[in-house]
């Protein structure tokens, strides 16, 4: 019995309707993300990385310009401009992949969908200025993310009363705002933000209690691969972290998330495989 996880011909739409694992392949053109920092910071080498985990099974390539990992600096508009559009057009030129692009800024929103993007994934929850009114009139999916403060200052020392009930709430304000901006419901995603301004014990708390955010109307991405949690747990280098990786795919997708944001898109596909095939015995 062979399991197929999705078609890389559906569109974003048809991806969160559909009640199946989706991958979202990560491709970080960048020179200092915290994984995978100046390896795809050409052309040539980002499209090849798109394509390769496009036939590893990914459904969408998340392309992002600038590093959101701790202590990240600020990417001016124009750079990041420069460093996304030129990919998004060539992935596009070669094949037909659905395309997201994980930026904050309005600007860098249009120039992306502009030049072929389907989806806006956004780890400020689209707060910045025009970013929701961007959305809406560009009529694209969305994904939406905690983080308690930003980049820079994140994890210095986050504090929650109980995080599972904060990020719920802040989800639902952030999806109901943009509901009332004209973006359709069935248009967005939302992701909790594992290791955005939460210490061990509070991504373990999400993982645990993951199923009360599923059970919300809204389908939900989660994004463990190669993160420092991992690394808290198992004791391992960023490039030794892909089981534990694996593993916490597994358990958000018994706790029912459906999208999966991963740097290592092979062995993510074939552990959820297995699970899928259990619901078709």
């Amino acid at each position: 019995m062979s399991v197929t996880i999705t078609s890389n011909s559906l569109t974003v739409s048809q991806l969160i309707a559909a009640d199946v694992p989706v991958i979202m392949g990560i491709l970080n053109v960048t020179p200092d993300s915290f994984s995978d920092g100046g390896e795809f910071d050409r052309i040539d080498a980002a499209v090849a990385r798109a394509l390769e985990m496009q036939s590893q099974g990914a459904s969408i390539i998340d392309v992002g310009g600038e590093s959101t990992r701790p202590g990240a600096q600020p990417v001016d508009v124009n750079q990041e401009i420069a460093r996304v559009v030129p990919v998004i057009e060539t992935i596009r030129r070669q094949s037909d992949i659905q395309i997201s692009i994980d930026t904050s800024k309005p600007e860098v929103m249009k120039a992306a969908v502009m030049a072929g993007a389907n989806l806006v994934n956004d780890v400020n929850a689209l707060c910045a200025e025009g970013a929701v009114t961007c959305c809406a009139e560009l009529s694209v999916p969305v994904c939406l993310m905690h983080m308690q403060g930003e980049p820079r200052t994140m994890q210095k020392n986050p504090e929650y009363s109980d995080v599972v009930n904060e990020v719920r709430e802040f989800l639902l304000e952030r999806a109901r705002f943009c509901i009332e901006a004209g973006i359709a419901a069935d248009q967005i995603l939302l992701d909790p933000g594992f290791g955005f301004g939460k210490t061990l014990k509070h991504n373990l708390q999400l993982l645990s209690r993951l199923d009360e955010l599923c059970a919300l109307d809204f389908r939900v991405l989660v994004g463990f691969s190669r993160k420092s949690m991992l690394g808290a747990i198992l004791d391992r280098a960023v490039d030794q972290r892909v089981i534990g990786g694996v593993a916490a795919a597994v358990i958000a997708y018994s706790k029912g998330a459906r999208w999966f944001r991963v740097h290592d898109v092979a062995e993510t596909s074939d552990a959820l495989k297995v699970c899928m095939a259990l619901n078709q015995v």
